[in-house]
């Protein structure tokens, strides 16, 4: 299992930190989906072959950005 960081901008709620989990949470190899909206810190963990283009379109598909941290 891999553990990868994103910054998300835009996010002001519990509202927006379901959608992102929502989204990204349905990206093949994701286990586990950790986002707050107060730091814009997302933790993706999952299959070690996790792809990055796909957790950040899924970000984009619920309505904000994110760019990769570690």
């Amino acid at each position: 299992m891999a553990s990868i960081e994103y910054q998300v901008t835009g996010m002001t709620c519990g509202h927006c930190e379901m959608s992102v989990r929502e989204e990204v949470g349905q990206v093949t190899g994701v286990g586990s989906v950790d986002v707050s909206a107060k730091t814009g810190r997302l933790v993706v963990t999952g299959e070690a072959a996790l792809d990055d283009a796909a957790v950040i379109a899924a970000v984009d598909e619920a309505g904000y950005a994110a760019v990769r941290v570690s």
